[in-house]
């Protein structure tokens, strides 16, 4: 069962009356908060969700399938974002996945659709594609956490992660 702390359900019980028509619409902003504290939504969250607005769980769950940004399975300690739309493409961005991924020691061999990250052995990083991070003039451009980087060539990938120790 998820344990949600008190102050995150506070958080989430003042959102929901943001939305007094229907709670269904909190779905979304519940579920950032969810994954802004747990780092991915799981299972049992969706649940928890859902029980929470009182939903049936394929309610919550259609939501979270439905945008890219959720994460559906637990990420390294630092997620890292590449950018893979045509601008960053042509500036090396598939380049810049496979360099991040060799010095982070990630295996993306089964990576997909479904199963977008691919997470290091040792848990500490984890990458996953990402359509557009919005700076097409200075690409590649990649995010790790929440730092967005800019012209990021393939060859300063160890530099850039050596600044996520």
């Amino acid at each position: 069962m998820l344990q949600v702390p008190a102050e995150l359900e506070a958080k989430m019980d003042e959102v929901i009356t943001h939305y007094p028509v229907s709670k269904r619409s909190a779905v979304l902003p519940l579920l950032h908060l969810i994954q802004h504290h747990f780092r991915y939504i799981s299972e049992e969250a969706v649940t928890w969700v859902a029980a929470k607005l009182e939903l049936e769980p394929i309610k919550v769950l259609e939501v979270v399938t439905f945008y890219p940004g959720f994460r559906q399975t637990a990420p390294g300690k630092f997620h890292i974002r590449v950018c893979r739309t045509l601008s960053c493409a042509m500036a090396g961005s598939y380049e810049l996945m496979e360099s991040l991924c060799k010095v982070a020691n990630i295996d993306r061999s089964h990576a997909d659709h479904h199963h977008p990250i691919s997470v290091s052995p040792d848990g500490k990083y984890s990458i996953e594609f990402a359509e557009c991070l919005a700076s097409c003039g200075f690409g590649p451009v990649c995010m790790v956490e929440d730092d967005f980087h800019e012209a990021i060539q393939p060859d300063k990938a160890q530099d850039l992660l050596k600044q996520y120790q």
